[in-house]
């Protein structure tokens, strides 16, 4: 008697198909002046309220660990792309702000990055099935209770 599909088979499908997506995006990813992980950043950053968080809060939005993390801000804070700063009314933690350099050019590469996405994903799944992936996939990403 079949017990129903196999979270395992399923786990192993998702993942194949994310590694191989990213292999494409990768390969057409404009790598002139930021790297895709440095983009990452750029991207968590321009999607929160004032274009900043606290380091600790963004790390939990990368797929890099926290030492990772903060030698990337770092990086980024030296090419003027983010800056950090110590909150006047809490001196325990960073908080990393997008600059307008970084900014503009998270938005120039954002769009090549879109344009690459698009072509990846042309032809494969109808509107439906993309909005059927995304809630899919926020679910998974929420976590059982969630």
């Amino acid at each position: 008697m079949s017990r129903g599909p196999d979270p395992i088979v399923a786990w192993e499908a998702l993942f194949r198909a994310q590694v191989s997506v990213m292999r494409d995006l990768s390969a057409d990813f404009p790598q002139d002046s930021i790297s895709m992980t440095e983009y990452d950043v750029l991207f968590n950053l321009s999607r929160l309220p004032d274009r900043q968080a606290r380091l600790k809060d963004l790390g939990g939005q990368l797929l890099i660990t926290q030492p990772s993390v903060s030698r990337l801000v770092e990086r980024l804070a030296a090419d003027g792309l983010v800056e950090k700063f110590t909150p006047p009314d809490d001196g325990r933690g960073t908080v990393v702000r997008l600059t307008e350099a970084g900014a503009a050019i998270y938005r120039r590469i954002g769009i090549e990055h879109a344009r690459a996405i698009r072509r990846r994903f042309e032809g494969i799944l109808d509107d439906d099935e993309l909005r059927t992936l995304t809630e899919l996939c926020d679910r998974i990403r929420r976590g059982p209770g969630a």
